[in-house]
């Protein structure tokens, strides 16, 4: 089993910067894949960027060029760097992960966070 805790949103500026972390407790985390999602009020999630095991990315297009994932894999983390930040980028940001095998055989998440939630004022 993992457990994955998300922390670093709050309240920032448009064109500021937040950088989320989610840390990965229960097992070793080199294997497996991640992704960061987010939900808006009143909208459906949305996968915003991902990493798979050997570092390759996806990116939604409304975040590319703005936003970075990364992941520390000695330090169990996946981070969300966001730069530029909008108010339509105002959200509940919560990161997944599932083992990289199962994550391609089934393209779901198995592990889930509870959220943090990055607001941006105008």
């Amino acid at each position: 089993q993992v457990q994955l805790v998300e922390s670093g949103g709050g309240l920032v500026q448009a064109g500021g910067s937040v950088r989320l972390s989610c840390e990965a407790s229960g097992r070793t985390f080199d294997s497996y894949a991640a992704g960061w999602y987010r939900q808006a009020p009143g909208k459906e999630p949305e996968r915003v960027a991902a990493t798979s095991s050997d570092g390759n990315t996806y990116y939604v297009d409304s975040v590319k060029g703005r936003f970075t994932i990364s992941r520390d894999n000695a330090k169990n983390t996946v981070y969300l760097q966001m730069n530029s930040l909008k108010p339509e980028d105002t959200a509940v940001y919560s990161c997944a992960a599932a083992d990289y095998s199962a994550y391609m055989a089934t393209g779901e998440y198995d592990y889930w966070g509870q959220g943090t939630q990055v607001t941006v004022s105008s």
